[in-house]
């Protein structure tokens, strides 16, 4: 009985050791950001072959690798932010439970595996095109270099700055199929790139003191909190003419987006009512989430039907 019971022990820690361990990575390479860019990846890859007359069985390959291929370099991007910041994550309430924070995961090795994803990823990115690899790779250099290592730190635009590698996704997956990239795929980019500001600054208001107390030059660190909100619907204003520049998936669309755009501006305007930053910058986040993956994934349904 003693031997079954700490068989039974032993197996129970090895199981939880593997549960643990599979948390630490998942987090490591932020799971959630690299699921919500693949959905916009895959979104320029089908659009791409509707409006090139493309087939979706024939190019299957090519969307396979596309998305591996998008979803390593993308993790091995986030990977190496986890490395370069974890000298002011534990500093934050919100990643101090990195494993780059707790020493699960050590600095080499955290190194080797986000340097590691990138060269898979740019592997399985050229075997579709040049075009679509070398975006890719910018997008990575933008996001760990130019982001996370130089303005993140020392400018209030640095998200911004930031903005230009999340919105790199929608053109890799268009390039993949058509490397000429039509004005449709810089479409796609710009509306990735508008729609990021007001989603991190809503989250950026959320977690003000915890930047603040890193040192990190968030806008309402800097410039408060009416500043950012007005930033915040300034931003979503630019927003209403872009889905138009897709008019060719359709009038339906286009309806959507709009009430889309306008619904988020109602958010904003009902919970301000409260009288509460915290609840308010909370439901613009939420539905700029919403907003995102409703968008994107009716630029698909729309082309169906």
């Amino acid at each position: 009985m003693a031997n079954h019971r700490a068989y039974s022990e032993a197996g129970l820690d090895q199981k939880q050791s593997e549960t643990s361990a599979w948390k630490d990575f998942l987090a490591l390479i932020k799971i959630g950001i690299v699921n919500s860019n693949l959905i916009t990846v895959f979104t320029g890859v089908w659009l791409a072959i509707q409006f090139t007359g493309t087939g979706f069985l024939t190019n299957i390959d090519t969307i396979l690798l596309t998305l591996i291929g998008s979803a390593l370099i993308m993790a091995g991007s986030c990977v190496l932010n986890n490395y370069i910041d974890r000298d002011i994550d534990p500093l934050m309430e919100r990643t101090k439970a990195r494993p780059t924070v707790t020493g699960t995961v050590t600095p080499t090795k955290a190194a080797i595996l986000g340097f590691s994803f990138l060269a898979l990823g740019t592997i399985a990115l050229l075997f579709t095109t040049i075009t679509a690899t070398v975006i890719a790779l910018i997008g990575a250099f933008s996001y760990v270099v130019v982001y996370t290592i130089w303005s993140k730190r020392k400018l209030v635009s640095n998200t911004v700055i930031g903005s230009f590698s999340g919105a790199v996704p929608p053109l890799i997956g268009w390039a993949a199929i058509d490397p000429s990239l039509d004005v449709m795929a810089w479409s796609l980019f710009l509306i990735m790139f508008v729609w990021q500001p007001p989603h991190f600054y809503a989250l950026a208001i959320r977690r003000v003191e915890e930047y603040r107390a890193a040192g990190i030059p968030m806008l309402p660190v800097v410039k408060g909190f009416e500043v950012t909100k007005k930033h915040i619907y300034l931003w979503i204003v630019v927003l209403f003419p872009l889905p138009f520049l897709l008019h060719t998936i359709g009038i339906p669309f286009l309806i959507l987006a709009t009430l889309l755009n306008i619904g988020w501006v109602i958010t904003g305007i009902y919970a301000s009512k409260k009288k509460d930053e915290y609840k308010w910058a909370t439901a613009m986040f939420v539905y700029s989430i919403q907003y995102l993956t409703i968008l994107f994934v009716s630029m698909v349904i729309f082309t169906l039907i």
